[in-house]
């Protein structure tokens, strides 16, 4: 049984910031003394280079650079819905290649994030979706919440569709993509009461990844052996 941390990142929507905070937590990984890579075995929206600008970025802040093949056993070419974008390319997503492509990362590194496509329960084909995966690899889930107008509803519905997978949600992230969303505070009040998880960090908006690393806290028990802010340099 391989006992490195790893963890799956999904969130309330697309577009909310799960590669965003990916980078950052790859980064507090790495200031904790680990080696760290993440994956998204799921792409969509790749440029006539054949470049995925969420792929280059988890890369960019892992600290090995594994064959992309590893880190991307699915692209597609449209920025669209996963299993249309399949459909399309006549090709079809299947799960245990990417629990393969899983495995093999985490013997390279000592913790893993796998980041999923959309949110929580995005269709990958006619039979599965990401929380079929997510519940395959049985991995423990960060939840990005995009903070914005109707985010408490997105990040209960969220909760309850992980609760009954089964899986359990080590924290989450208030990620703010509205700088001008009205009452955050009284929003970020409301989940803290209603989810059943810490709350990891607040992500300011115009941050950078290493910035935001500053502000969240790992999952426990994310590093048995160090403290969560330790200054141990990070194992290559």
């Amino acid at each position: 049984m391989n006992d490195r941390p790893a963890w799956f990142i999904t969130g309330t929507d697309t577009e909310i910031g799960k590669t965003f905070v990916a980078c950052a937590l790859l980064h507090a990984l790495r200031r904790a003394g680990l080696s760290a890579v993440a994956m998204k075995p799921v792409a969509a929206g790749f440029d006539e280079h054949g470049i995925n600008d969420d792929v280059e970025r988890l890369l960019a802040a892992s600290s090995i650079q594994p064959p992309r093949a590893l880190v991307n056993p699915y692209g597609f070419r449209a920025a669209i819905a996963p299993h249309i974008a399949a459909e399309e390319e006549g090709r079809a997503i299947e799960l245990p290649p990417i629990v393969a492509a899983f495995a093999q990362l985490r013997a390279l590194a000592d913790a893993v994030l796998v980041e999923g496509v959309g949110g929580f329960c995005v269709p990958l084909g006619a039979h599965c979706d990401t929380a079929d995966l997510a519940a395959l690899l049985k991995l423990p889930l960060i939840l990005v919440v995009g903070m914005r107008l109707g985010c408490i509803n997105h990040a209960l519905l969220t909760q309850q569709a992980i609760a009954a997978r089964g899986l359990p949600l080590a924290g989450w992230v208030a990620n703010r993509i509205d700088p001008a969303m009205s009452r955050f505070s009284e929003n970020l009040a409301a989940l803290q009461a209603r989810l059943p998880a810490p709350l990891l960090g607040v992500v300011e908006h115009g941050t950078t990844p290493e910035e935001a690393a500053l502000t969240l806290r790992l999952p426990d028990p994310a590093l048995p052996a160090i403290t969560q802010c330790g200054s141990r340099p990070e194992r290559l």
